[in-house]
């Protein structure tokens, strides 16, 4: 099994979440994040709003666990679905998932997942 995390735009948020039920992912972990890369919080000329009092900007995290044969699949639709072609647009991270456990029945790996 994998962890698949991604940095995104917070618009986004719902295209990807559409396009993963599309593929048959139910759960998933959404956290609000800030943060900079290369850019180093520049917006590229895309947000004018000038409130920001720090570098770092609004994104949102989302992470999902998945058979190791969804993992294609799962990436592709997460760069189409959040692609704007701006500065900004995220990164995705995969990880490999030892165990998993549903603490509610105790199922574990595929079964709890």
């Amino acid at each position: 099994m994998k962890k698949i995390e991604a940095i995104i735009k917070p618009f986004k948020l719902s295209n990807v979440k559409d396009s993963l039920h599309e593929l048959g992912i139910s759960g998933m972990t959404v956290i609000d994040v800030k943060g900079f890369g290369r850019q180093r919080g520049s917006t590229g000329g895309i947000d004018t709003n000038d409130s920001y009092d720090d570098e770092f900007l609004a994104k949102m995290k989302l992470e999902v666990i998945v058979e190791d044969n969804q993992v294609e699949n799962v990436i592709e639709a997460i760069k189409k679905s959040s692609y704007s072609g701006k500065i900004g647009d995220g990164k995705i991270f995969v990880s490999n998932i030892e165990q998993v456990i549903r603490i509610r029945t105790g199922e574990k790996d595929s079964e709890a997942v």
